[in-house]
Order: structure tokens, then C-alpha cells, then sequence
């Protein structure tokens, strides 16, 4: 994986136990590492990270809060079921959000933040011709989104954005089986991210608007 895209698997630097805990479960249960149903074991989380209950318990809270984990009194808590009715909702709110976070990211993003889009962008580019399976390409998208998030220099907005993002990717990853390719929707991010990169707010909020239309267009031709 490109340097300019850093693995899912890695935590900032100086994060609690507990964030880390947290980020590193949310990841796995998007990318359905954690299949849907699956049990969520505190104990042994806690083992393999080398960790405590009760940070992990911290981190399974707030994924109840996302939506991607439910508990049940004396059954214990498991990863969530992938609704594809909600697609239609989902996708509402990011077709509204999208284009706002581009928008704003394309004028407040600083010149090292344009400078890490363009990076990007560079490292998408390059990906064409490669053979990586779509799951890394999933982990391609999912970045590219956060770091637009991130570019917009608004924390709320970028909070509500990952939030539905996330819920927008375990469907994806539900239906990869489905779909003969997902490297079109990954190359989408090139132009979009060099909108945003140059300022171009309209052009940056036209792209990133289609991009998640066309999302929803191609899980439901699958469907």
C-alpha cells in the first residue's frame, strides 16, 4: 500500500488505549473482517491487543453508538446485520454532505493538506493496472474519504461524514462479491481530489456529489 495511504489497521500516535481500541474494531466490523452477526469478545479483544476489559469495553460503547455493534442482556453483543434498505437513507444524507465537505475542504484545506491530496491523488493514479483485490481498494476509498473529511476543518461535519461513511462501506463490502469490479469507483477519487487540491469548490462538490449517486446506482443494479 502507498505511504500517501496509510493501512486502516494503524492508530495516531498518542491515542488512548481505549481510541485505539475503538478505531481498530470499527475498522474490522466495516470491512467485515467482523462478520455481521459474528460475537464480539471483550476478553479476548483485550488478549490480542495486548490490553485490559476495560478499554475495550470503552470501544465496544461507542460502537453500539455507531451502529455497528449491538448488545443483548445475558446474550452478549455482536456485530451488527447489513441492512440494505437503508442505502436510501444513507445515501440522502452523504449526497447533502459530500458536496459540503468538498466544498469546504477546497477552500480551508492548507497548503500541506494540498499537498498530501495531490500525494494521493498521485498514489491512486498509480494503482491502475495493478492487481490489488477489491477489499485493499475498499481500504483505498475509505481514506481518501476521511482525508477530505479531515480537509474540511470542520470536526462535527467531519464526525457525521465517517459515521455514515462507515455504515455506506459495510454495505459496499456486502455486495463486493456481487460486483465485477470496483477500481472505477476508487479512480473517481483522482479528479475529486485534485478539485479540492486547486480550490475548485464547485467543481469539487459537483464530483463529489456524482461519486456518491453513482454509489448508490451500482449497489442497486447488483441488487
Amino acid at each position: 500500500m502507498s505511504a500517501a495511504l496509510e493501512a486502516l489497521e494503524s492508530a495516531p500516535q498518542g491515542t488512548s488505549l481505549a481510541e485505539n481500541a475503538y478505531l481498530l474494531l470499527r475498522d474490522r466490523l466495516i470491512m467485515l473482517d467482523v462478520k455481521p452477526g459474528d460475537p464480539i469478545n471483550d476478553g479476548q479483544i483485550a488478549a490480542e491487543l495486548g490490553i485490559g476489559r476495560t478499554p475495550v469495553r470503552e470501544a465496544i460503547k461507542r460502537l453500539e453508538s455507531d451502529h455497528l455493534v449491538v448488545s443483548y442482556p445475558r446474550r452478549g453483543t455482536f456485530a451488527t446485520g447489513v441492512d440494505i434498505t437503508q442505502l436510501a437513507e444513507v445515501s440522502e444524507i452523504r449526497e447533502l454532505l459530500e458536496p459540503l465537505a468538498s466544498r469546504k475542504a477546497a477552500r480551508m484545506a492548507s497548503p500541506a493538506m494540498r499537498s498530501e491530496l495531490r500525494a494521493v491523488a498521485a498514489a491512486i493514479r498509480d494503482l491502475e493496472g495493478q492487481d490489488n483485490s477489491s477489499q485493499d481498494l475498499m481500504r483505498y476509498d475509505i481514506q481518501v474519504h476521511r482525508l477530505i473529511y479531515k480537509a474540511s476543518a470542520n470536526a462535527h461535519l467531519e464526525d457525521v461524514l465517517i459515521r455514515y461513511d462507515n455504515l455506506a462501506t459495510r454495505i459496499w463490502c456486502h455486495m463486493l462479491e456481487k460486483m465485477p469490479s470496483v477500481s472505477g469507483h476508487i479512480s473517481e477519487h483522482v479528479d475529486l481530489l485534485t478539485a479540492i487540491a486547486d480550490g475548485d469548490e464547485d467543481r469539487a462538490a459537483e464530483l463529489a456529489l456524482h461519486h456518491v449517486v453513482s454509489f448508490e446506482e451500482t449497489i442497486r443494479k447488483v441488487l
